[in-house]
């Protein structure tokens, strides 16, 4: 019986420990998750629309406009030297569109991109504009 009593007791412990932590999905929510919608809002502009669901509210921000030019891309020959032309230049306009969901309290609970292009350093322009990495 104590066995019984002991090993109950145990896996009731331990079940009150299991917790579900969730963790972010993207550099975005690692950064923004927990935060103020404000100073989201107050860095990167404000939302375009907004709606309510239920207690949350899910604002649908855009920014962070922006024209680049991309030089072009050559091969490369077996001295070194530059080879045939890979790719033209071109001029690629830079823009994220997002949707941020919001508890009563006004903190950020999800991040969402809803439109996103290659960007300058990676796949992402939302994530290098709105999670830039930092400097060690």
């Amino acid at each position: 019986m104590n066995i019984r009593m002991i090993t109950a007791a145990g896996l009731t412990m331990l079940l009150a420990g299991c917790t579900t932590i969730s963790t972010p999905k993207n550099p975005i929510e690692a950064r923004w998750v927990g935060q103020s919608a404000g100073g989201f809002f107050a860095a990167y502009g404000p939302p375009i629309s907004d709606r309510e669901e239920g207690s949350n509210t899910t604002y649908t921000w855009r920014g962070g406009y922006k024209n680049m030019r991309i030089p072009a891309k050559y091969a490369q020959n077996a001295d070194g030297t530059r080879g045939k032309q890979i790719s033209p230049a071109r001029t690629a306009y830079l823009r994220c569109q997002a949707e941020v969901t919001t508890s009563e309290d006004y903190k950020i609970r999800a991040i969402r991109t809803v439109a996103d292009v290659p960007g300058v350093n990676g796949p992402s322009y939302c994530a290098e504009l709105l999670a830039p990495e930092q400097p060690e």
